[in-house]
């Protein structure tokens, strides 16, 4: 498989991890929006979140489970932080393996783009 989130969890690609268990990966953005911006990506491949199915469901409640726990460990989660899952190329969907964004350490705005 030629996906690179794939390519990182088999640690084919050396990165800045944050998190890991049975199910998830975390790792630091290689091109930061935020002070603090990880990106929390499922160990199975889930091409977008439309191809989410009914036995993922603790799954991706795992992934906001994870990103709480970042965001108390990196101490911005009484300040606040943003959860981002975008889906398709139009909402900037560029690896074809969700995975949630955590951004923080600064103010964030609304419309978000």
């Amino acid at each position: 498989m030629s996906c690179l989130f794939c390519k990182i969890i088999a640690k084919e690609i050396p990165v800045k991890t944050v998190y890991e268990d049975e199910t998830v990966f975390a790792l630091e953005d290689i091109n930061p929006q935020a002070p603090v911006h990880i990106l929390i990506i499922p160990r199975k491949h889930i091409s977008t979140v439309l191809d989410i199915g009914n036995d993922d469901h603790a799954l991706i409640g795992h992934m906001f489970q994870v990103a709480n726990k970042i965001a108390t460990d990196k101490k911005v989660a009484e300040r606040g932080f943003r959860l981002v899952m975008n889906c398709n190329r139009e909402s900037g969907q560029t690896v074809f393996h969700i995975h949630l964004h955590l951004l923080a350490g600064r103010a964030m705005h609304w419309p978000p783009g």
